[in-house]
């Protein structure tokens, strides 16, 4: 074990007794953002993580679904395996008409393993370029151009794990992608940061039809305990300017959080404060989801 490994956080373990949120959601509602984790005799660790993730089965996660009333889930490869998939690949094949996944891939990754994944559930590729300990800088255009060309044929899409705030060309940079572009956290713009260039420049693909932004983990974008009151101004430009470009997700288990473990029909409830237009749930929820995954 090295240096860094001995001295990497324990994630808390997530909430095992989510509540009922206080309206049902619409029919074939969709979150669109979760991990599983685990058994780490199974799924070994990439060494350059920066934390160490809790158990979490896909059969915790699906409970969690039911609880909430949401038929359908999208799970995401989490920086801590890497490009190794097999965790998030075994949890699809457990629920495959249920589920859906986004995987880690690197850029020369041959096509014939791309619609292998495609038969196993997968619809996207993660660019992560946060929670890995390899710096910061200039987006790897070039390359995400060459994965974006070989998984357009399948209506694959590219999710971005970056604060947009740290790019304010950010348009600029990924307009040679010409597949979906799908953006977590609300763009992960931390609250002090207060309206930046790069979150304008999300705006603009947004209202360009170049961007889908997910409503997740609000409690990574301020030290602030739920229900995180300095995330709502960004939450309501989102549904203000381009409502119909968002979807929404628990981020369960909830990894690496830094406040307290929330409660997952805390965090459902929360998103319903944020729409006020009741008719956007269905869009939200299921239309949205629909179009990028299923």
């Amino acid at each position: 074990m090295t240096e860094l490994q001995k001295n990497l956080p324990e994630c808390v373990p997530h909430d095992p007794h989510p509540k009922r949120p206080r309206s049902a959601p619409p029919a074939l509602a969709c979150d669109v953002h979760a991990h599983v984790c685990g058994p780490r005799d199974l799924f070994p660790l990439v060494e350059n993580r920066l934390y160490n993730p809790p158990e979490a089965s896909v059969a915790e996660y699906v409970e969690m679904l039911d609880t909430l009333g949401l038929a359908r889930g999208v799970l995401v490869q989490p920086s801590v395996y890497g490009t190794d998939n097999r965790a998030m690949l075994e949890a699809l094949a457990a629920y495959p008409d249920r589920l859906r996944g986004v995987a880690v891939l690197p850029f020369d990754v041959p096509m014939a393993e791309i619609e292998r994944l495609h038969t196993l559930g997968v619809r996207g590729v993660r660019s992560n370029i946060v929670d890995l300990q390899t710096g910061k800088g200039q987006l790897p255009v070039a390359g995400l151009k060459q994965l974006a060309d070989k998984i357009k044929p399948l209506g694959w899409h590219i999710e971005f794990l970056m604060h947009v705030n740290e790019f304010p060309d950010l348009d600029v940079q990924l307009k040679s992608l010409d597949v979906p572009l799908v953006f977590g956290h609300l763009g992960y713009v931390p609250t002090q940061q207060g309206w930046t260039e790069g979150f304008e420049a999300l705006l603009r693909m947004a209202k360009a039809g170049q961007a889908w932004i997910k409503l997740t983990a609000p409690y990574r974008l301020t030290p602030e305990a739920y229900p995180y009151p300095t995330v709502n101004p960004a939450a309501q430009r989102l549904m203000d300017e381009v409502p119909h470009c968002l979807m929404w997700g628990s981020d369960w288990p909830h990894v690496f959080i830094k406040s307290a473990m929330p409660n997952d029909g805390d965090l459902y409830n929360l998103f319903l404060d944020w729409v006020k237009d009741e008719s956007l749930l269905q869009t939200i929820l299921v239309d949205n989801p629909a179009k990028i995954y299923f």
